[in-house]
Order: C-alpha cells, then sequence, then structure tokens
C-alpha cells in the first residue's frame, strides 16, 4: 500500500502551468510598482491586498498629513493599477479584481469628502454588451479599470439593444463608448451602432473588444478602436481624453497600450 508520509501536497495539486504564467507575485509587483513614500505605500497596499476593512483607518491616517487628491491618485489608484498588472499577468482573477475595486471604492469615498467641491471627473464612459450577447464579466473587470482611474462610467449591462445604446450615448454625450461581444453573432452590432452614431454627428471613438473582436475587426468600421485587455482601456482613454481621434487611436494603438 502507498504511504502518503512525507508527501508535498502543495506541489502535487499546483497547477501544471502556474511557474510559466507567473512571472511576479504580489509582494514583488509591490516593491516594483507602489510608491517610495511610506504614507502612499500604506494606502496603495490596502488596495493590492484588498484590506477592504482596514483601507478606511488606513486613509484616514494619511488624510493627516497629505492632500486628499493626492491620498487618491498616489495610493489609491497606483494600488488598483498594481491589481491591473497582476490581473494581466494572470496572478490575480475576477474576484481579486472586484475585491480591490471595492477596497479602493471605500478609500475613494473616504478621501472626496475632504476635496472641496469634490474629486473632477476626467469624462464619462458608456459601456455595454452587444445586443444579444450575455457576457459581461470582461466589460465589468473594464469598467472597474476605467472607474479607477477616474472616470465616471454609464454601464448599461448585458444584451443592449442599439437603439438603446445609441440614446444613452446621445444623452450623456461620453468621451468615448464601448461595446464587448464573445459571439461572433453579436459582434455585428458595433458596425450597427458605429453607422447610426455617424448619421447622428456624434464621431466619438467607439471601442470593440471582446473574445469575438479583434484588432483587424474593431478597426475595419469607422470610429472603431480596440481594446485586447481590460488594463490597457485606460491607457487609451487617457489618449481620447488628450484629443486623440479614432484614427490616431488607431495608428499609434501598440505605443499606446505599451507593455499591457
Amino acid at each position: 500500500m502507498l504511504s502518503k508520509e512525507g508527501a508535498d501536497f502543495t506541489v502535487v495539486l499546483k497547477r501544471y502551468d502556474i511557474e510559466q504564467q507567473v512571472s511576479m507575485t504580489p509582494e514583488e509587483m509591490a516593491k516594483k510598482l507602489l510608491p517610495e513614500d511610506e504614507i502612499f505605500r500604506k494606502v496603495a497596499e490596502e488596495v493590492l491586498y484588498m484590506r477592504f476593512k482596514t483601507v478606511g483607518p488606513t486613509v484616514m491616517e494619511a488624510l493627516k498629513v497629505r492632500d486628499p487628491l493626492d491620498v487618491i491618485n498616489q495610493g489609491l489608484v497606483t494600488g488598483m493599477e498594481a491589481v491591473a498588472k497582476l490581473y494581466a499577468e494572470h496572478v490575480y482573477y475576477l474576484p481579486e479584481i472586484m475585491m480591490a475595486a471595492k477596497t479602493m471604492e471605500i478609500g475613494i469615498a473616504i478621501a472626496e469628502k475632504m476635496v472641496p467641491g469634490g474629486r473632477e471627473s476626467k469624462g464619462t464612459v458608456v459601456m455595454h454588451a452587444a445586443e444579444g450577447d450575455p457576457h459581461d464579466i470582461g466589460k465589468n473587470i473594464a469598467a472597474v479599470m476605467v472607474r479607477s482611474s477616474g472616470y465616471d462610467v454609464v454601464d448599461m449591462g448585458r444584451d443592449v439593444p442599439i437603439a438603446d445604446f445609441i440614446a444613452k450615448v446621445e444623452e450623456v454625450k461620453p468621451l468615448f463608448a464601448s461595446g464587448t461581444a464573445l459571439m461572433t453573432t453579436t459582434m455585428s452590432a458595433f458596425p450597427a451602432e458605429a453607422k447610426i452614431l455617424q448619421e447622428k454627428g456624434i464621431n466619438i471613438p467607439l471601442m470593440g473588444c471582446g473574445g469575438a473582436v479583434n484588432r483587424e475587426y474593431a478597426n475595419s468600421y469607422d470610429l472603431g478602436i480596440y481594446s485586447e485587455k481590460a488594463p490597457q482601456t485606460p491607457l487609451i482613454a487617457e489618449k481620447i481624453r488628450q484629443g486623440y481621434t479614432w484614427q490616431q487611436i488607431r495608428e499609434e494603438w501598440d505605443s499606446i497600450v505599451g507593455g499591457q
């Protein structure tokens, strides 16, 4: 009879490809990306390690000696950027993203109360999953990334009719819009939406995302731009905020998304 005595089950139960996938642990990521300033670093670590129960007191302590906007941008947002990097490298997954986002939101809510007039938004973004498409996990992750970067997100959810999407864009006048499709039968909504937007004189970038969409397809219709991974979306959003057109985003896409 075989004996299990002395067996190292941490090795046996480890996924076979984990060593190849994971290039950096959260602790190593903290050393590399988090601020050198001890106060901002402590705030960022609360987000990185998803400490939603203790982020409040940590932020309150930081607010005694640091500007609230700096606590948000150099602490909370920096922590979320590290989380996004870990997600891109398959160290963190959806549960970690959502818990880190909740932690960040708690901290931001506290810090914003100390900002006269509140925190200024970088702009509004409309996000949705295409008509007929019930898949929205990728969209939800991207929405977290965009919100954490300082934008207001109007999340229309899944299976959004084209007419409803167009109406929402007309209503809120966003900086750009994004659509997600995981099914080849639903991704045709995006060129249809783009055509209607142009007919109405609305020439904002329309980002195509999701497993059914590739860069070539997103670039095949006017207004279309592409985001392959959720962490790329805030990088592209920043360029749009700076005044980049959808044509410029296409031309400089590789340099914009960089290592993401």
